[in-house]
């Protein structure tokens, strides 16, 4: 019997083909974004070291419906402080496999807001 692959395997594959393009310095880092069904994370990330230099989520601002645009929008504006707070103007953009629509266009669009170039 041959197994179907599940949408998040096909995410997956979509994430580690843009990944093979893009990556992150400590100049201009990449923000990541992860979704799941009731939350949404991000994060600002050095590929040269493979750090962490910021990151936020919908659990880290007890949203209460983080699973939906408004609490997407919050997530990424305060991304867009925190890089303000480390002199971050400028990030390279990682959707993480998910299309750029709904909750994953409502954090661009808030980080862009926020001050975030990219």
């Amino acid at each position: 019997m041959i197994k179907k692959e599940s949408s998040n395997d096909t995410r997956k594959k979509r994430h580690a083909r843009v990944r093979k393009n893009i990556s992150g310095t400590a100049e201009k880092p990449r923000l990541n974004v992860f979704r799941s069904n009731t939350q949404i994370f991000v994060q600002l990330i050095n590929d040269e070291t493979g750090t962490t230099l910021a990151s936020s989520s919908s659990v880290e601002l007890k949203i209460k419906n983080g699973g939906n645009a408004q609490g997407a929008a919050l997530v990424g504006n305060d991304i867009a402080k925190k890089a303000k707070s480390l002199k971050i103007k400028s990030v390279v953009f990682d959707r993480g496999g998910y299309l750029y629509h709904g909750r994953v266009a409502a954090l661009a669009e808030a980080a862009r807001k926020g001050g975030l170039e990219f």
